[in-house]
């Protein structure tokens, strides 16, 4: 069993919640309640073989795509309900707002473990995903830790490299990135100016026996990462499937997205998103997507047909209390963060102290300094938990040397460990995540 024991001491680290004067679009919702979409811009997707606009006034996003910019005056509404009037025109809609899928916290004392299980109860606790067995099944398939297998960590970016004044994280090997791509800087530098895309790729593929930090869960996998959210976790929907397209076309088996749109977004908005995650489903990729954190319905990108939709648990293995849910969420997978309150489930007791938070290796967006930060808690932190583990599952070979996404989102939702109510439910799916039983040759029967 692999064990990289910690650094001696922890830095903790202060996180503020994400405002949009902070992002610069203090004017994105236009109303109360409304979702938020970047001012002045239209993604507009034009039929096969329709008349397109010139590239002087659009910047291309992929083909039959174009984001178009608003006139002097002209309202986002006035410019898409124009160019919906147009028979080549499929979609004209706003151009929405992403934001990463985790809660902040207020700042909190930092943890000095003394090895990696005392802070990964997400990997070994009793609510935990079973990291060492599945850890076992994949080497004795010669493939330990998922090694050969790509994921593409669509996000605030990684710290992935030394380059001047970044710093790729002391926890993450520098031999285990693909090429990526940075779409908020349109640049070959995805580095990340947040944290929160390189605690996401920790969770994945934060590198053992090295003496420090603490472990990830397909620790030989490859990282491609791909920055489509800004610094402050805002990202827009041009950016996003521009992304998914790349990573779907780059070799990425696996794509993991840790953001949300507002619940009020729908399908009909999105269009370009919804034909991205196609095309990456075509290109034999899975698409995994955090279900969301504002205690809804599961939100846009995850809700799709195409993604794999994924809530979040505490400590408890209790349906944590923020975790969206709903007909549209197939699994769930540790988030941390304090349980719902949900009557008859026993595992759910929200008036005792609440359970631990995520904890992998990220830094300090202020000074740099990387640790072992508290505060990291969400839907954000559940999802790779899944991307991992679907990487473990292609290195096993127990779907074959190629398996499609629906096999291995069949496979991991038929391993599940059931939670609630017997067998599957609105609130934990399919149940929660269990990487031992998905990489078992003859995995067990569902107790569901």
């Amino acid at each position: 069993m692999p064990v990289g024991p910690p650094t001696a001491t922890v830095t903790p680290m202060i996180r503020r919640s994400v405002l949009l004067a902070a992002l610069g679009l203090a004017s994105l919702a236009p109303a109360a309640g409304a979702a938020e979409y970047v001012p002045g811009e239209v993604i507009v997707r034009y039929a096969p073989g329709g008349r397109t606009a010139s590239a002087a006034s659009a910047e291309v996003v992929a083909p039959r795509t174009r984001v178009l910019k608003t006139r002097a005056g002209q309202s986002v509404a006035e410019k898409a309900a124009a160019l919906r009037r147009r028979p080549d025109v499929l979609s004209a809609t706003p151009n929405y707002v992403a934001h990463a899928s985790y809660i902040p916290n207020d700042p909190g004392a930092g943890t000095t473990p003394t090895g990696w299980q005392a802070v990964q109860w997400n990997f070994v606790g009793p609510f935990g995903v079973n990291a060492p067995a599945a850890w076992d099944h994949v080497a004795e398939a010669g493939r330990p830790g998922a090694t050969g297998v790509t994921v593409a960590v669509l996000d605030t970016g990684v710290a992935y490299s030394d380059r001047g004044p970044f710093t790729r994280s002391p926890d993450l090997r520098g031999d285990r990135f693909a090429r990526g791509y940075d779409f908020i800087d349109y640049d070959r530098y995805p580095n990340d100016y947040n944290g929160h895309g390189t605690h996401v790729a920790s969770t994945i593929a934060e590198t053992i026996d090295n003496g420090v930090g603490v472990t990830g869960l397909a620790f030989g996998a490859r990282i491609m990462p791909v920055r489509v959210l800004d610094r402050y976790g805002g990202g827009d929907a041009a950016a996003i499937s521009k992304g998914i397209r790349y990573a779907a076309r780059k070799g990425a088996a696996v794509i993991n997205l840790s953001f949300e749109f507002a619940p009020e977004v729908t399908a009909s908005q999105i269009p370009d998103i919804l034909d991205a995650v196609r095309y990456a489903d075509d290109k034999g990729v899975l698409v995994v997507g955090a279900s969301g954190n504002e205690h809804n319905a599961v939100a846009y990108p995850a809700r799709a047909h195409d993604v794999l939709s994924v809530g979040a648990t505490t400590e408890h293995g209790c349906l944590a209390r923020y975790s969206n849910n709903g007909p549209a969420l197939d699994l769930v997978a540790p988030g941390g963060g304090k349980d719902a309150r949900l009557d008859g489930d026993a595992n759910c007791r929200p008036s005792e102290q609440r359970g631990r938070d995520i904890v992998q290796m990220t830094f300090r967006p202020s000074t740099g300094e990387f640790g072992l930060p508290a505060g990291y808690k969400g839907t954000s932190m559940a999802a790779p938990h899944v991307s991992a583990t679907a990487a473990l599952v292609i290195a096993s070979g127990v779907l074959g040397p190629d398996p499609a996404p629906d096999a291995i989102v069949d496979r991991l939702k038929g391993t599940a460990r059931d939670l609630g109510v017997p067998g599957p439910d609105t609130l934990y799916g399919a149940g929660l995540l269990d990487a031992a039983a998905a990489t078992l040759r003859s995995p067990p029967t569902s107790s569901g």
